[in-house]
């Protein structure tokens, strides 16, 4: 059994380790609700966004825009892989990796090439490894998404789609559900299906200026740009969630151990004072 020095230096490091996870429990709570926030205002936008991008697309049918029309070869895929720039957040990055894996080995067993924009540093870590085609890439995306960095590397995967490099566009991220719930989720961005735009009530008729391609360029971008960008604020809002649960799962269990080494502790000094009293009376009665 342990000394009594040696379970007293224990317990004081599981103390100092107690008070971190305690502090990153709570940034983690602070940081959420601001993250969450976000999260719900953008919300608005992309439906309102969506709407005028089903109108538009409804209501021109002389001109089909790329991001419109299916592609019959579908053999190499574009994939967008979003994860955070930090660990300490439990299974987060794992659950959305073994996806971003599992695809990846289904698609490449179908004969399909793969190019992928890593959005965090934990997936570009990962693909790396994992030997795939980087085309793209952005880390240190910070507590709150920026659309200035995330423009280029999603420029270069649209600029993909439309210079035929790949004929879908794919996106895995983390839905946030609730603070104790999130999920690993892969859509599909590009062709834009009927169900993800939807259908418009009654028919609308428009007059475009300049005219009707540069029109649907602006609005059908701006909307996959949306996309991209409600998936990382999801993504981040779902971080900090697992983050505060996770700490606070750590911090629980330093206390357990802190009780159990106090426990040890305390039955290793009253065996050490008990041997000493022994001790003392057995030296008395041989006197």
């Amino acid at each position: 059994m342990a000394g009594s020095k040696e379970i007293r230096t224990k317990i004081k490091s599981v103390q100092n380790t107690r008070k971190i996870t305690k502090a990153m429990e709570m940034v983690a709570a602070s940081k959420m609700r601001r993250a969450q926030e976000r999260m719900r205002t953008s919300r608005p936008y992309s439906e309102r966004i969506r709407n005028v991008a089903a109108h538009i697309s409804h209501a021109n049918p002389e001109y089909r825009h790329p991001f419109l029309v299916d592609r019959n070869s579908g053999n190499r895929i574009g994939l967008i892989v979003v994860t955070t720039d930090k660990g300490l957040c439990g299974g987060l990055n794992t659950n959305a990796l073994r996806l971003a894996l599992n695809k990846i080995k289904e698609w490449e067993a179908q004969g399909e090439e793969i190019e992928v924009c890593a959005l965090g540093n934990k997936g570009l870590g990962f693909m790396q490894r994992l030997g795939a085609t980087v085309t793209s890439q952005v880390i240190g995306l910070g507590d709150k998404p920026h659309m200035d960095k995330l423009i280029g590397a999603v420029k270069i995967m649209l600029d993909g789609y439309t210079q035929d490099r790949f004929d879908r566009l794919m996106i895995i991220y983390t839905r946030f559900i609730n603070t104790m719930k999130q999920e690993a989720v892969v859509e599909q961005l590009l062709p834009l299906s009927g169900d993800a735009l939807g259908a418009p009530e009654g028919s609308w008729d428009y007059i475009y200026e300049p005219d009707p391609k540069v029109v649907l360029d602006q609005v059908l971008t701006r909307y996959v740009e949306t996309l991209i960008y409600q998936g990382v604020a999801e993504n981040m809002a779902s971080e900090q969630s697992a983050r505060m649960v996770a700490m606070k799962a750590a911090s629980d269990n330093a206390g357990k151990v802190i009780e159990e080494l106090t426990l040890i502790y305390n039955k290793t000094r009253q065996a050490s004072i008990t041997k000493e009293l022994s001790e003392i009376v057995a030296g008395a009665a041989a006197v």
